[in-house]
């Protein structure tokens, strides 16, 4: 049997479970054997095949995998021991999200698929494109950072920026089946370097930015902008690249990609132009200009960041055929996104916001946007996760220290590694680390309620890195942990 053939056995009567786990392999089902970051699906061959896997599906000759051996090499590429089908393809996490999709009924061909890409704005842009569909009166999918977004009125917390193809196709159908016409997810590196979202044709794909992030996944920013451009470079000429004509590593996108292009900046000539007319405490108003048409935006998002934002998730709408005015009636609309610059409403006379800004680049963007506005100190609580880029770490001190007027340093998610020592790493990137201005508090919920007993009369207390996320992660285990809730509880206490 080869390639074809089994993805015609899906679409038939006799169709069969796939697997990537090993560990869930039944009697009849297809394994794929497919390269992971940890650990490489071809070690497991051996236990799919004592859980009666009947398919496997691999991308390299299996000449032996725990003693068991293929008896022959057939002329379709496929190879045959015993009653075992091993069909032999170049890329089995390809094959795995076009079987996946096969199997699911192939929804992603039914559905209008839009992507956001970038280092920070995904899961923001994400939700404005969902509030502008919803706006046109249509549902829309959201598979992303904050939710798993299938339009069944119910949302569930998402495991992966980007999930699985398994999970991708599964949700797709889901979609179908509750009237969805629209998708909309977030594409991290992490999901195009593994190729998760192969199978699917993407109406429109947009570029945020590309920031200093991921390089202990990456190793070099070249290979991280090379994973995000694998969105644009897969664009069919009649899709559109959405691009931020701001950002310098656009211009090294739209030579990778046969799709047409979109520009979109603020206050400069392009596709799609923001003329920003008033910003406060309140929120942002802004004119969107594009093709000869304009419409005025009234959103409670704050920052030139989330400008851009906006009119990225506008030339996606675009893209999939919405007019302007809805377009822009749809991004006013959307008065919050969970961990996105999230004031804590309390009656007291500071402010206390929450933030997922985890990179030296977002920090800056939101105590760029916070500083001009606050009238008092600002004060900022950060920290780095562990087992990740330990480069930006020393870069989200310089920032802190340029913005802030008040910083506690503290853990994030540490993971396995010592709070203490991410810490440690943290310090060096302080001009004057001894300064009273500097606290070191290893313990979150600490340094979240020193934050808030320091802050008086027109402060601002940003909580930054966690945002949305309602744990912490030490060790390899998940304890119940809300930036949210904690900084609730000890403003409760302030009465």
């Amino acid at each position: 049997m080869n390639f074809n053939e089994l993805l015609n056995l899906l679409s038939s009567d006799n169709a069969r479970n796939i697997c990537v786990d090993s560990r869930a392999v039944r009697d009849g089902d297809i394994f794929v054997a497919v390269k992971g970051t940890a650990c490489d699906g071809h070690d497991f061959i051996d236990q799919a095949l004592d859980n009666g896997a009947e398919y496997i599906v691999c991308q390299s000759n299996p000449d032996r995998y725990d003693g068991w051996q293929p008896q022959a090499q057939l002329g379709d590429g496929s190879l045959q021991a015993s009653n075992i089908e091993t069909i032999l393809v170049d890329d089995s996490t390809e094959a795995a999200a076009l079987l996946a999709q096969t199997l699911r009924g192939n929804p992603a061909s039914q559905l209008t698929n839009l992507a956001v890409t970038g280092t920070n704005g995904k899961t923001t842009v994400a939700y404005l494109v969902r509030s502008c569909i919803r706006q046109a009166g249509q549902k829309c999918g959201l598979l992303g950072t904050v939710i798993y977004d299938t339009c069944s009125g119910k949302s569930c917390e998402a495991v992966l920026t980007t999930p699985d193809c398994m999970t991708i196709a599964a949700g797709q159908q889901q979609m179908l089946k509750n009237g969805a016409k629209y998708m909309i997810i977030e594409a991290s590196s992490h999901a195009l370097s593994q190729n998760r979202l192969a199978g699917i044709s993407f109406k429109a794909a947009a570029f945020t930015n590309l920031a200093g992030d991921h390089l202990d996944y990456h190793k070099t920013e070249e290979d991280y902008l090379t994973a995000k451009t694998r969105l644009f470079s897969a664009l069919s000429p009649d899709a559109v690249a959405v691009l931020n004509k701001q950002s310098p590593h656009a211009v090294s996108i739209a030579k990778q990609t046969k799709a047409e292009i979109l520009w979109y900046s603020i206050d400069a000539p392009a596709d799609i132009t923001a003329h920003i007319e008033s910003m406060d405490t309140g929120g942002t108003v802004f004119n969107m200009d594009c093709a000869g048409q304009s419409a005025i935006v009234k959103t409670p998002l704050l920052g030139l960041y989330n400008v851009s934002n906006c009119i990225a998730a506008a030339g996606l709408c675009l893209a999939a055929g919405l007019d302007l005015q809805t377009i822009a009636t749809g991004l006013s609309a959307l008065k919050t996104i969970p961990g996105r610059l999230e004031k804590i409403d309390f009656n007291c006379d500071f402010s206390v916001l929450v933030d997922y800004a985890h990179t030296d680049d977002a920090l800056k963007n939101v105590l760029s946007t916070l500083k001009p506005l606050c009238k008092g100190k600002l004060i900022a609580v950060f920290g780095c996760g562990g087992d990740r880029d330990k480069t930006k770490r020393p870069r989200m001190a310089q920032v802190a220290e340029q913005l802030a007027d008040f910083i506690i340093v503290t853990s994030d998610n540490p993971r396995t590694e010592n709070p203490d020592e991410i810490i440690k790493d943290i310090i060096p990137g302080f001009q004057n680390p001894d300064s009273q201005t500097i606290q070191i508090e290893p313990d979150r919920k600490k340094a979240i309620a020193s934050a808030i007993r320091t802050a008086r009369k027109n402060d601002i207390v940003l909580i930054a890195g966690k945002g949305h996320e309602t744990y912490q992660i030490i060790g390899k285990q998940k304890f119940d942990f809300s930036d949210k809730q904690i900084a609730q509880e000890y403003l409760k206490k302030l009465k």
